[in-house]
């Protein structure tokens, strides 16, 4: 706010004395606001909510039904979801790829002040031991915490790696099976970072193949998986590596959703929860299992995301069947934008996966980020409410933090906001800011309905040609990109040459926000 409110103001001599009163109004505001969030917030966690996340893995904003009213997808259970609480359509993951969005969730913090890129095979955490997590500020407050599903953030696979240990000449990133002492604990996971239990595969394309529990390997990987297979549409996608034998990449989806309907089933009523469930699908390889084939009009990407909302739904049967509903809040959203396919998809089943939205994973453009975001606490949040607030998944952490009135210290989920009530209908959005990146040489910002991108284009992916033609998308000769998502919200009008004075007021924000986290 100190960054808006410095230049938003154009300067006179009297400027320093406008600033600071400016800057103390801020303050009060923000000193009353959180008083009477604190007051409502103790009001609300009397009751001690169980919290769950659901995540799912390059799921795009137009596949939900409810949300894109040509989707060719069904999905039940998540538009049921949306019904009975809150739809956010403006909401956004930190990056357009995996690992990123998922430390900046877990953290409150955006990736870019750390990293860019994935976490490859065999690759060391990306989480820092001393930085408070989501699943930490739970524990704290005494919840049982589980993480069941795609980790992707990295293990510290140096501390069980032999000492002749030689990289496979086949793809630089792999290891043969014989290459790591699987019968040792491994450190750098979930259990390192607040987590009680953790059960998944780490992640679904990249070795090993096998299944974890906790710290340890539950199967040792014994041959190297070399090969590839049909799959229901694009590309095979998963890396060569040590694996189990007869690795069913079609059985994870199944085996995650059993063991965390079997987890919630475990809980009990006086002992609140948190779960974090971060899905392998509908990311590639896509392979919904025979049940799910032929159920969308979308190829099979559109039968995994069928497969998917079928997760949801046992997912929240569980919390039926467990007496657990009433008092549990459950998000939906998702890391990133749809894979490259979608493009295809389009063209040969008219199904949108970005939906109006412009770009896919990895792009600046909307496509790449803005992502679904469903909320459901029943009493509590409004039923089939929407909302067009600006809204990160990094504010997941400060939002829950007031929900269990924990205090952050300084210097912890530094870019996270508040949004408890906007969630509860009872206050607007705090974020009117927000830093759109993927890659170190294209961030992106947003600054209420108008977004810069601080780069000659939003486009990561490459872009078909057909594709542009076919959506009136033409090229441009300006080194960057503006557009009003008010009227433009598919990104066609580039008003970057039309608003000189706009770009510049909102590139100094840039680099504001880039140098400084929030200021609390």
């Amino acid at each position: 706010m100190l960054a808006l409110s410095r230049f938003a103001y154009s300067g006179h001599s009297s400027g320093r004395n406008v600033l600071t009163l400016c800057w103390h109004s801020v303050l009060f505001v923000a000193m009353w606001t959180s008083l009477v969030v604190g007051v409502r917030a103790q009001q609300v966690t009397g009751q001690r909510p169980n919290v769950v996340i659901l995540y799912a893995d390059d799921m795009g904003w137009g596949d939900l039904g409810i949300q894109n009213p040509e989707s060719k997808v069904p999905t039940p259970n998540l538009d049921q979801l949306a019904r009975a609480g809150t739809r956010f359509t403006d909401a956004h993951s930190s990056s357009g790829i995996c690992t990123p969005s998922r430390y900046a969730l877990l953290n409150g913090r955006y990736h870019w002040r750390k990293f860019h890129g994935i976490v490859n095979s065999f690759d060391q955490p990306v989480m820092d031991e001393e930085r408070l997590t989501l699943a930490e500020l739970f524990k704290g407050a005494e919840y049982q915490t589980a993480c069941i599903g795609k980790w992707h953030l990295g293990w510290d696979w140096d501390a069980i790696k032999r000492p002749d240990a030689q990289r496979t000449l086949a793809d630089g990133r792999a290891y043969p099976p014989e290459a790591f002492d699987w019968e040792r604990p491994l450190g750098g996971g979930p259990l390192d970072h607040g987590f009680d239990y953790y059960f998944g595969d780490d992640v679904p394309n990249f070795p090993p193949y096998t299944w974890f529990e906790n710290n340890r390997v539950l199967q040792i990987p014994r041959v190297s998986l070399d090969i590839t297979a049909k799959t229901a549409e694009g590309s095979w996608e998963a890396r060569p590596g040590p694996a189990v034998e007869n690795w069913d990449f079609w059985d994870v989806m199944p085996k995650l959703t059993a063991r965390a309907v079997e987890w919630i089933g475990e809980q009990k009523a006086d002992q609140p929860f948190f779960l974090y469930f971060p899905f392998t699908s509908p990311h590639a390889p896509i392979v919904p299992t025979p049940e799910f084939t032929g159920r969308s009009q979308a190829n099979g990407y559109g039968d995994y995301v069928v497969q998917t909302d079928d997760t949801v739904g046992r997912v929240l049967r569980a919390l039926d069947e467990g007496g657990f509903s009433e008092n549990t809040l459950v998000i939906f959203t998702a890391d990133n934008g749809p894979e490259r396919y979608a493009y295809e998809r389009v063209r040969k089943y008219e199904h949108r996966s970005m939906g109006h939205l412009r770009g896919l994973k990895r792009d600046i453009w909307e496509g790449g980020h803005r992502v679904p975001f469903l909320i459901r606490w029943p009493q509590h949040f409004e039923a089939g409410r929407v909302s067009d607030a600006l809204l990160s998944q990094i504010d997941i952490f400060a939002t829950l933090a007031a929900l269990l009135n924990r205090p952050l210290e300084p210097g912890t989920a530094e870019d996270s906001y508040d949004q408890l009530p906007l969630w509860l209908g009872t206050g607007t959005g705090q974020r009117t800011t927000l830093v759109h990146n993927t890659n170190p040489k294209v961030y992106a910002l947003r600054q209420a309905e108008w977004v810069l991108i601080d780069a000659p284009t939003g486009a990561i992916s490459q872009v078909p040609q057909w594709f542009d033609t076919a959506n009136g998308y033409q090229q441009h000769d300006q080194p960057g990109e503006l557009y009003n998502l008010a009227v433009d919200p598919s990104q066609h009008d580039n008003r970057f040459a039309d608003e000189p004075q706009r770009v510049e007021q909102m590139q100094a924000v840039l680099q504001e926000l880039r140098a400084k986290g929030q200021v609390r």
